[in-house]
């Protein structure tokens, strides 16, 4: 039977990245963005690699979506293993300026969106956690999970409370045998969007002052493969020369 790593918000840089990593492993990479169209080079490339990928149009925000997507899968591809939330949201404002318009938007899709994916990939894997391994759920969090910086008060909100439901997931499902994860990516990620706007962070690459989404894939992996005797809860990810 075929194992299936879900990856929800598979971008460009560390969603896609991790879709890979699963799929060197074995794993159907079953990857999501609402735009179907922009999955196609991801898909693309996993295939050359030698790995198997689906691609889906979902919107992690719409309740009816999620549930149609998780049972898609589980029906045609086979059970879901490992989750990965990895929607980011990050949309700066000043307080003064922040709508509630877009206040609301970001908390649903940083946060809301991993509720509604956890609860229904959980439900699933509770019904079969004695008869496998592993079964893993992870969380991406960020620098604003843990401290709200000016300017970051919709995307700290958010990331506050995709931590907590973080927590509140392992201590209810960890005794079940699921391992909830939650990682904190604290530093710049070399993406194309560092590239174009940030450059002087950028050039800090050359150093490997920037995160790799290739070695935050493999943290992904590591967390999956922890035996149960020595699971951890939470990683934090920096560079080395990252203040914290």
């Amino acid at each position: 039977m075929n194992k299936v790593a879900l990856v929800i918000g598979a971008g460009d840089a560390t969603g896609g990245a991790i879709a890979r990593r699963f799929a060197r492993e074995g794993f159907s990479a079953c990857v999501t963005r609402r735009s179907l169209d922009k999955l196609q080079p991801l898909l693309a490339q996993i295939s050359a690699e030698g790995g198997v990928a689906h691609g889906f149009a979902s919107d992690a925000r719409k309740e009816d979506e999620v549930q149609a997507l998780v049972e898609s899968i589980e029906s045609s591809i086979g059970p879901i293993e490992v989750l990965v939330f990895n929607i980011g949201a990050n949309a700066p404002s000043s307080i003064l300026q922040e709508t509630a318009r877009k206040y609301f938007k970001i908390w649903e899709m940083a946060c809301f969106g991993g509720f509604l994916n956890g609860r229904e990939v959980a439900r699933r894997m509770v019904g079969r956690a004695a008869l496998t391994r592993q079964q893993t759920i992870i969380f991406t969090g960020a620098t604003a999970s843990l401290r709200g910086a000016a300017n970051f008060a919709a995307f700290a909100g958010a990331k506050h409370a995709l931590r907590a439901l973080a927590q509140s997931m392992a201590r209810e499902l960890g005794p079940q045998g699921i391992h909830v994860a939650h990682v904190v990516i604290d530093g710049a990620i070399d993406t194309a969007f560092i590239r174009d706007n940030f450059p002087d962070r950028h050039a800090l690459k050359a150093q490997e002052g920037i995160l790799n989404p290739e070695h935050i894939a493999d943290q992904y992996w590591m967390l999956h493969c922890q035996p149960r005797d020595a699971w951890t809860h939470e990683l934090d990810l920096r560079p080395w020369i990252e203040k914290f």
